[in-house]
């Protein structure tokens, strides 16, 4: 796919999505979403950590409500299952890690497309914003399954009814970021952090995904169970043991990925 809205390049291992509508702070489109969609299966085959952040001042201002000629008439049922849940569902099952880098200002949709990534990195100056009650909407794009579980229910409740901004401190300090940092420190920061886990032991990441995420639903047997297989298999991976040997020679491990 040729890609108009977003942009796209790899690099030692790094892909990076880039959000490329800024002179509508990177609102989401039909045309968006698909080729979010293609990118992210693409980085998903070809690279070993993909990153996810937006060009201008914004990082995503969420639905581009100038994308239809009567949003108000707008399927938006059908929008979210056909349109939103595939570019979520490919972010959220990456087999590679995945970072938002938040650039700016996320709002909507755009503040869920962030929180659907393993980590976000966001820039102090950028805040949150779930926009959805003022326009008589409830958080969509995965906002009432990622709040609650990201920042707790009481403050997932009032973000999602007062539609207030929160701050990247605020957002870093209630657990729904991983952290906040510098403006003129963010984009050397992320490009390290995401340098460092394109040079990790990948299948070993791809097992912490999923045996985080598993432990929601699992009680403790299953989820002892379930970290024993997981284990078993990153036992049997060329990377364990370049990292047994690097550990007994005392030098940093050269992970393979595999």
């Amino acid at each position: 796919m040729e890609y108009s809205t977003i942009t796209l390049g790899i690099d030692n291992g790094v892909a990076v999505v880039t959000l490329n509508r800024p002179e509508v702070m990177n609102a989401l489109n039909t045309q968006m979403r698909a080729e979010i969609f293609d990118a992210v299966r693409q980085a998903g085959s070809e690279a070993r950590v993909l990153v996810i952040t937006g060009e201008g001042q914004a990082f995503c201002s969420g639905q581009d409500l100038g994308d239809r000629a009567n949003a108000a008439n707008a399927n938006l049922e059908r929008t979210l299952r056909d349109e939103y849940e595939p570019m979520l569902r490919a972010i959220y099952d990456s087999p590679i890690p995945t970072i938002c880098a938040v650039n700016g200002a996320a709002a909507g949709a755009g503040a869920n497309l962030a929180l659907a990534a393993d980590v976000v990195i966001a820039t102090e100056s950028a805040v949150f914003m779930q926009a959805f009650t003022r326009i008589g909407l409830i958080p969509d794009a995965g906002g009432t399954y990622w709040l609650p579980r990201q920042m707790g229910f009481a403050k997932a409740m009032g973000a999602a009814l007062f539609a207030e901004k929160i701050t990247a401190k605020q957002a870093s300090d209630w657990g729904m970021i991983w952290e906040a940092v510098a403006d003129d420190e963010f984009t050397a920061h992320w490009r390290a952090r995401a340098g460092d886990l394109a040079s990790g032991p990948t299948a070993a990441f791809a097992r912490v995904k999923q045996a985080l995420r598993a432990s929601y639903d699992n009680d403790l047997n299953s989820q002892l169970k379930l970290e024993a297989r997981l284990q078993g298999e990153c036992g049997k991976t060329r990377d364990f043991q370049e990292g047994v040997i690097a550990f007994m020679e005392k030098r940093n491990a050269d992970f393979e990925g595999r």
